[in-house]
């Protein structure tokens, strides 16, 4: 229990980080908006449109909540996981927007987002450890729906929530815990339309929160390596948690 409030710790630090970089870029464009109430509006009837296309690119963090089951072996060993650091990845995505009214539109960002987890292992009744680089490239289909507010000048905030079907298509290894093929996540966030002369700059950080078991749990290939068996035998049920922040251009 602990191991998990740990990660969900540090997976909210890292939010609230992101989350002022991203304020601390868009205040000075804000408070620039406003001392320029005479400037001319930048592409005025770009949200008329039925449709926006455009793409993104962007880092993200890849995540994982472990949850144990209390598993202690003949000989007394207790494994226990965490993800103690995090690394930088990387995303590109698609975008395809339906206006639905002057507030709502209903968005697609079919992407890749690429990432890994540096998972580790602990027997904690005899202080030993095992590491392992859990890398993985998933193939995303996120379908949102974006709550924009009315636009000020060339700026227009909005936040956004939906899901996000998940395919991992790396290559997996025979390796202490495998994950699964498939998820299935949940996403909030913001952003801010930022109109310029010729297209739109869109900033956006985004939560994604798994609601599947991501661990592989049929694990026949490690019949014959006891350690890794204990290993897997000790995690009950571990979920995916990501931060993305992306740049879309419309």
């Amino acid at each position: 229990m602990s191991v998990t409030t740990k990660s969900i710790g540090n997976l909210a630090g890292r939010a609230v980080a992101a989350a002022l970089l991203l304020l601390m870029l868009l205040v000075p464009l804000t408070a620039s908006a406003k001392r320029l109430n005479d400037k001319v509006l930048n592409r005025p009837y770009a949200d008329m449109r039925r449709f926006h296309l455009g793409f993104s690119v962007g880092m993200n963090t890849f995540g994982m909540s472990f949850h144990h089951n209390g598993f202690v072996t003949e000989d007394g060993q207790t494994w226990f996981m965490s993800q103690p650091s995090y690394s930088p990845g990387f995303c590109v995505n698609g975008l395809a927007e339906l206006r639905l009214n002057n507030y709502f539109s209903l968005r697609v960002s079919p992407g890749l987002w690429f990432g890994n987890r540096v998972i580790n292992y602990y027997d904690t009744t005899n202080d030993v450890s095992e590491k392992q680089d859990l890398k993985s490239a998933y193939l995303v289909l996120p379908v949102e729906v974006k709550f924009a507010s009315q636009r000020m000048r060339n700026l227009r905030p909005y936040v956004i929530a939906g899901a996000i079907p998940a395919v991992d298509v790396a290559k997996k290894s025979s390796d202490i815990i495998k994950t699964k093929g498939q998820e299935f996540m949940l996403s909030v966030g913001f952003g801010c339309d930022i109109y310029l002369p010729y297209f739109k700059l869109i900033p956006e950080l985004k939560f994604c929160f798994g609601l599947t078991d991501c661990i592989n749990h049929n694990r026949p290939d490690l019949v014959d390596d006891p350690l890794k068996t204990t290993i897997n035998a000790s995690v009950k049920r571990a979920t995916t948690q990501m931060v993305v922040l992306s740049f879309y251009f419309e």
